[in-house]
């Protein structure tokens, strides 16, 4: 019994940084003044760094130094209600080796906080 729960205790744990480890391969595409306006889109990736990104570099430093850049505000957070503009982005692709696709707005203050976590992938100029 205690060679099965091993087992499954050293698959778990591979699996983990596996995911951990691998690839990030990101499609962003912005509207700096709202859905219906224009859009910018870039591609970014990391290990190897690469894509149409202009802040590669600093880009990937960002998202290997947080735990989790793409965590949704969690439902019962409380958020000041502070319009932070009209700003959208959309992030798809794999982001260390997991399925991504995830939203960013700046409706309130919890949603300005979490653009601004990885604003260096989302407003790379200017």
């Amino acid at each position: 019994m205690r060679t099965v729960a091993a087992v499954v205790a050293l698959a778990l744990t591979l699996a983990a940084n596996a995911a951990a480890s691998g690839t990030t391969s990101l499609r962003i595409r912005v509207w700096p003044d709202g859905p219906g306006g224009r859009s910018n889109a870039w591609m970014l990736r990391c290990d190897p760094i690469g894509g149409t990104h202009p802040r590669r570099v600093d880009a990937c430093r960002v998202l290997a130094s947080l735990a989790n850049p793409f965590a949704p505000v969690p439902p019962e957070m409380g958020c000041t209600q502070i319009y932070g503009g009209p700003q959208l982005a959309l992030v798809t692709g794999t982001f260390r080796g997991q399925r991504l696709w995830t939203r960013f707005k700046r409706s309130d203050g919890c949603q300005i906080a979490r653009w601004q976590r990885v604003r260096v992938l989302l407003a790379p100029v200017g």
